[in-house]
């Protein structure tokens, strides 16, 4: 991959939350960095967004953007479900991608980007940010040569709205569908699985998941995934939608051979009780951009963190689960399922 001179330009493929406040604030501030396009299927939030940051051309088709702009990056920020194509023909075409997590609703899609990834030879990264922030690089680093013998990870968050206290014109909205948006498991499910493998250094090949979602409920109240590491270690992680989380308890705690280690989400890490790293304020987000644009930039991939590739191995596990509960909590092959 050779180095370039010339200002990188980019197409930002979806211009909702995500890419407003966090990815094209960081572009459009870099130096040698043009942001040449965006597509949106969402014609006022499309023109919004590009009348906020400058950005000249517009589409409501990302291959017709594609084919209309010469771009050397694509920022894939669609929701997962829109997921088709585009940036698969991207990576065809010699465009490098960076791809908003989750990454597609089925392991299908997913497998079919990364082929084009890898026959390409692009650069390639997931949105897996937390990777960046400190914090998690020091519990990898107090991690690293433990024998890991159970890994746990607890979100809680408060009650969804009823069905019937959805307005009417958003009860189509794939905000509101579980099919499409998949719930807090979904969305931060690939997350917990992605920063737990980062920083065990631990992939996963077996799941089992069980839903509660009463049907008056427009998301699940509640949702619990077994996982199982290579090694044989064992992962727990529940979802539930019932209130704050209770004092003291940590999101995420891994338990080695002799002790533990506890993450207090952006705040601290404890070990056997102690307080051992406090965080200081970081934007991973911002690290992440420029880690990604430097590497293409430069030629040389060693600063991203995870390609696209490594992020199907964060994706797979959630989406097992998510069919094991179809199945009734039937034990799913992640490696196997994976490869479907």
């Amino acid at each position: 991959m050779t180095a370039t001179k010339r200002p990188l330009r980019v197409g930002v493929y979806g211009t909702g939350t995500w890419a407003n406040r966090t990815h094209l604030p960081h572009l459009t501030r870099m130096a040698g960095v043009e942001v040449v396009a965006a597509c949106d299927a969402n014609a006022a939030a499309l023109q919004a967004t590009a009348a906020q940051f400058a950005i000249p051309h517009t589409y409501a088709d990302g291959h017709a953007m594609l084919a209309a702009e010469q771009l050397d990056i694509l920022y894939s920020v669609v929701p997962a479900f829109a997921r088709t194509d585009v940036e698969a023909a991207a990576a065809s075409a010699g465009v490098h991608l960076f791809s908003e997590k989750p990454q597609a609703t089925t392991m299908a899609v997913a497998r079919r980007i990364d082929n084009a990834v890898t026959q390409a030879g692009v650069m390639s990264t997931v949105c897996f940010r937390e990777r960046y922030r400190p914090l998690f690089q020091e519990a990898r680093r107090r991690l690293r040569g433990r024998e890991i013998v159970h890994a746990q990870f607890h979100s809680r968050g408060g009650l969804p709205p009823r069905q019937q206290d959805i307005a009417p014109d958003q009860r189509d909205s794939w905000h509101n569908r579980m099919d499409q948006a998949g719930g807090t498991a979904f969305d931060w499910g690939v997350h917990a699985v992605d920063y737990l493998r980062f920083m065990t250094g631990l992939d996963i090949d077996r799941a089992q998941a069980f839903y509660h979602h009463p049907a008056e409920y427009n998301k699940p109240l509640s949702c619990a995934f077994n996982l199982r590491f290579t090694t044989g270690a064992t992962l727990a992680m529940d979802f539930t939608a019932s209130g704050p989380m209770p004092a003291g308890q940590a999101p995420f705690t891994v338990f080695y051979v002799g002790g533990y280690l506890a993450l207090f989400m952006y705040d601290r890490l404890e070990e056997n009780g102690e307080v051992v790293y406090r965080a200081e304020d970081f934007d991973p987000w911002l690290a992440q951009d420029c880690a990604f644009v430097e590497a293409v930039r430069s030629g040389d991939r060693r600063g991203i963190l995870n390609d696209y590739h490594d992020g199907l191995a964060s994706l797979a596990p959630i989406l097992a689960g998510w069919e094991s509960a179809r199945r009734g909590g039937e034990t799913i092959d992640v490696l196997a399922y994976a490869r479907e």
